[in-house]
């Protein structure tokens, strides 16, 4: 049997909740109910209204498929043995929200870690805790900042159509960066689109190994620090040569990296060092990010 085959038995051999399967139908049978109707009415259904049926169809199936997750620990055990999608199921979301009120939107994404093997000893309730916590701390603040600055707009003679065209919108997701047998590495972010002042990013590395989070004298020895500021002040004389703007010391450009300093592992299982927007560099440029070798 060939890889492609297994792979095949494997997913078919999967048990979908009663719950997820009865939605799915639902939705199949209203939508045949919908294409009947249309053909009774005249086959005049463009291509272009073809592909976005389609479209919607296949979005419609992803978010049932994120709710068996959400929902039903075994589908999500199931579903971490596909080996394409095995590596979502290390880190689930556990809660996705949005909503919009007084032109004020918000949408959520809090992350959960779930360890697919039973025997590792690892725990990780309380870090689920402190995301959970994290995330819907932000969350209420950058709502509370965004009320707080409506009221004050409205007051200093702003309309409710001008306020409405700020687009105000919150922000809290994740990124996962590195999953597989050594490492778990992830961002959670809270932004919000009319202020950087307030965003936040909190990188977690968890060591899959021994159920430790990661630091980067773990991972780079005693002299870690060190090691990365000679490495990220190379980097930065590279590519000013290449044409890129960095901020001088004397404007609170890179003096070297703090005790604390953010990172998280990449596929090459090394730390890359992260630089929050306007830290070391005009805003333009975004992030900075230097991977730090040698070391362990």
């Amino acid at each position: 049997m060939g890889k492609l085959d297994t792979m095949k038995e494997r997913y078919d051999q999967i048990t979908i909740p009663e719950e997820l399967n009865l939605r799915i139908q639902q939705e199949i049978q209203k939508s045949r109910k919908q294409q009947e109707e249309k053909r009774g009415a005249g086959r005049r259904l463009s291509f272009k209204r073809v592909i976005h049926s389609v479209e919607a169809a296949a979005a419609a199936v992803c978010i049932l498929f994120t709710a068996a997750l959400n929902t039903s620990p075994v589908f999500a055990k199931e579903a971490g043995q596909l080996p394409v999608i095995g590596g979502l199921a290390r880190i689930l979301t556990f809660r996705s929200y949005e909503t919009e009120r007084d032109n004020i939107a918000v949408s959520v994404e809090i992350p959960t870690i779930e360890m697919i093997a039973e025997d590792t000893g690892i725990t990780v309730d309380e870090i689920n805790r402190e995301i959970l916590e994290r995330c819907n701390q932000y969350a209420d603040d950058a709502v509370l900042r965004a009320e707080e600055y409506r009221t004050a707009f409205l007051e200093t003679g702003g309309t409710q159509e001008e306020w409405a065209e700020h687009d105000i919108k919150i922000t809290v997701d994740y990124e996962i960066k590195q999953q597989n047998n050594d490492y778990l590495s992830f961002v959670v972010r809270g932004t919000e689109n009319w202020t950087t002042a307030y965003s936040e990013s909190k990188y977690y590395n968890l060591d899959l190994r021994t159920g430790e989070m990661v630091t980067l004298k773990d991972m780079l020895g005693g002299d870690y620090v060190e090691l990365a500021n000679e490495s990220i002040k190379k980097q930065i004389a590279g590519r000013q040569k290449a044409g890129e703007t960095f901020f001088t010391e004397e404007e609170g450009g890179f003096a070297g990296i703090s005790e604390d300093a953010k990172f998280y592992i990449n596929e090459n299982n090394r730390p890359v060092i992260v630089f929050e927007k306007y830290e070391i560099a005009p805003g333009s440029s975004g992030e900075i990010e230097f991977e730090i070798t040698g070391g362990n």
